[in-house]
């Protein structure tokens, strides 16, 4: 019994020895638990702003969860852009923050939201860069922030030094050594040279699409009802950047950080968080020149992206080059050669896009430039402006795109149109007042009429707060509405064309919505109203078909709004002597138009012409 009771204490009574095992085990698994909150919360406070200032005095690792802004956070409003070219040449005597006394450094330049990454030099307290960076400012002075950090497998970098570094005036400078806020040198020289917004198309890349973007206010908050991706839940982009392509890779470095690849139609991403080490790579197709088939030690086939020069690293230091331009190594592929060809069709794709969008800001720069009507402008030229109208039946430069408009409505009114004119899109006429008032629009603003070089016919441009009803947009949006007008046929058809830019919209600067209205008279007292509109897009997006859509419905209802105002005019200023002498009945012009589809043309034509041809008189 004594045996069976001692046998049964040796199983269910751990030993001494087992117990200093598991004591040890348990304090082992909660250390490790420790250190990885404590990297978690050095992860969230760098992700927190600060200034540049703060950024420097930060020991943490910036290149964890750095994210180069796009483009689009850059709103420029100056007629000028300057581009400093930063030369990182080397450094001296840095700290060693190895076991054995040397590091492994990389900088790290910071001008406002444009973050630049030299190279990583290994196992060095006096590195070699020889790189070029750019920077694009609107003015001058300006500061720019450079921090020098040795780079760690697993924790997070560890500042070696700092320095702020103050432009003040366009020149070059001879290469200098600075002195960094802790030990160690850093030699550095710049060239600052200023760009007219006007000469952008110059500029390659990166300054090229800086320049390009002058808006002329920042868009109003709007919450989007989409389901947040990956690109917005990791890199925080906004709502339109949609993941096209993913794939599962490794990024290259002393070691293959394992993770995974994201490809929109303007950046290729890549995240990864191995070892409690965050990395957030974002590479714009704009910063890149090449994209090729390469070998991780000679049996791992990978990809190498290469970026343009003066572009520098984008989130962590890229691989260095013998040509100073940055590149990028990523292994691991599950098919390499099918996630080459997509990367490559991508960037191609991109370039395209980017010149039909350079096109395009070119067409809206001369529409907005005619359509600025000069307030000196002399007292003559306003006076022949419906002349102009009138007489001009050469083709100028298109102003509206053909290939995107959809017939939505065709009506008939009892007036030719040279009345239409008259009554609804003259200067003198108070049409658009009476229609924008019917709509609760405000603040609304019509500039006259007034003649362009580039286009035939005249232009005006037409400003209001218009009230929106989509459940995406907020209650009213500020509105912009370019107006092109002219006469064809003996001023028998008159062709309004109508460009419409919302600002205030959930990517409003990414589509227009573009109409033509043709008015051509068919008697002496009718005419066929024809209007046809599209939204046109400067850029992809996912909701394309709902906007094409929502503009189709929103235009026909405008339109029948309009022309069911405009009968009521005619019908209050058309008077037929005629038809009172040989007493004709007038026609009822205010039929209930409700339900019938705007396809239908609806003839009104009066009895008295039927019977005897005579014209209806216009009164004003």
């Amino acid at each position: 019994m004594d045996k069976i009771i001692q046998h049964a204490l040796d199983i269910l009574v751990p030993s001494y020895q087992e117990v200093t095992v598991s004591l040890i085990t348990a304090i082992v698994v909660v250390g490790l638990y420790c250190y990885s909150q404590y990297e978690n919360s050095r992860k969230h406070g760098e992700n927190a702003p600060s200034s540049s200032a703060h950024l420097l005095q930060n020991a943490k690792g910036p290149d964890q969860t750095t994210v180069l802004q796009g483009v689009g956070n850059l709103d420029w409003r100056s007629s000028y852009v300057y581009v400093i070219k930063l030369e990182l040449l080397a450094a001296k005597n840095l700290i060693g923050a190895n076991l054995n006394g040397t590091s492994d450094p990389y900088a790290i330049m910071t001008c406002g939201s444009q973050k630049r990454f030299s190279s990583l030099v290994q196992g060095s307290r006096n590195p070699m860069w020889g790189e070029e960076f750019d920077f694009f400012i609107e003015k001058l002075p300006t500061q720019i922030s450079l921090a020098i950090y040795d780079w760690d497998i697993i924790r997070s970098s560890t500042i070696l030094g700092s320095m702020m570094l103050e432009i003040k005036e366009e020149g070059n400078t001879d290469p200098l050594w600075y002195t960094l806020d802790s030990t160690g040198q850093v030699c550095l020289r710049t060239g600052t040279k200023c760009y007219p917004v006007s000469a952008s198309g110059s500029l390659d890349g990166l300054a090229g699409a800086i320049a390009r973007r002058k808006l002329a206010e920042k868009p109003v908050a709007t919450e989007v009802r989409t389901k947040p991706g990956p690109l917005q839940t990791i890199f925080d982009f906004p709502p339109d950047e949609v993941v096209e392509h993913s794939y599962s890779c490794a990024m290259e470095r002393s070691f293959l950080y394992h993770g995974r690849m994201y490809v929109s139609t303007s950046k290729i991403c890549f995240h990864s968080n191995v070892f409690a080490k965050q990395m957030k790579v974002v590479l714009p197709f704009e910063d890149i020149v090449e994209i090729n088939r390469s070998q991780h030690a000679f049996i791992n086939p990978a990809i190498t992206i290469i970026l343009r020069p003066g572009t520098g690293g984008h989130g962590v230091p890229p691989l260095a080059s013998p040509d100073g331009r940055a590149k990028y190594k990523f292994a691991s592929f599950w098919n390499r050669n099918h996630a080459c060809r997509t990367l490559q069709r991508s960037a191609a794709k991109f370039k395209e896009l980017e010149v039909q969008a350079r096109q395009e800001q070119q067409q809206s720069d001369l529409r907005a430039h005619s359509s600025s009507f000069n307030e000196d402008a002399s007292a003559a030229k306003l006076s022949n402006a419906e002349y102009a109208l009138g007489e001009d039946d050469e083709i100028g430069q298109p102003f509206i795109k053909e290939d995107v408009l959809v017939e939505i409505l065709e009506e008939k009114l009892s007036c030719t149109a040279e009345d239409f004119f008259k009554y609804f899109l003259s200067d003198e006429s108070t049409f658009t007042h009476q229609y924008r008032a019917e709509r609760k629009d405000y603040d609304l603003k019509v500039e006259l009429w007034h003649t362009a070089d580039q286009y035939s016919g005249i232009l005006r441009k037409i400003t209001m707060r218009s009230v929106c009803s989509s459940p995406m947009c907020p209650p009213d949006t500020a509105l912009t509405e370019l107006q092109h007008a002219v006469f064809r046929s003996n001023r028998q058809i008159l062709v309004l064309e109508t460009v419409q830019q919302a600002h205030d919209v959930p990517f409003g600067s990414y589509f227009e919505i573009h109409a033509r209205w043709t008015v051509t008279t068919t008697a002496d007292c009718s005419c066929t109203v024809n209007v046809k509109v599209g939204a046109h897009f400067n850029k992809w997006l996912p909701m394309q078909q709902k906007i094409k859509a929502g503009a189709a419905v929103e235009c026909t209802k405008d339109a029948t709004l309009i022309i069911r105002l405009a009968r009521e005019i005619i019908s209050e200023n058309t008077v037929t002597s005629n038809i009172q002498e040989n007493g004709c009945a007038p026609v009822d012009e205010k039929e209930d138009i409700e339900g019938t589809s705007p396809l239908n043309v609806i003839k009104i034509v009066p009895q008295c012409q039927q019977e005897r041809g005579d014209r209806a008189i216009p009164v004003a």
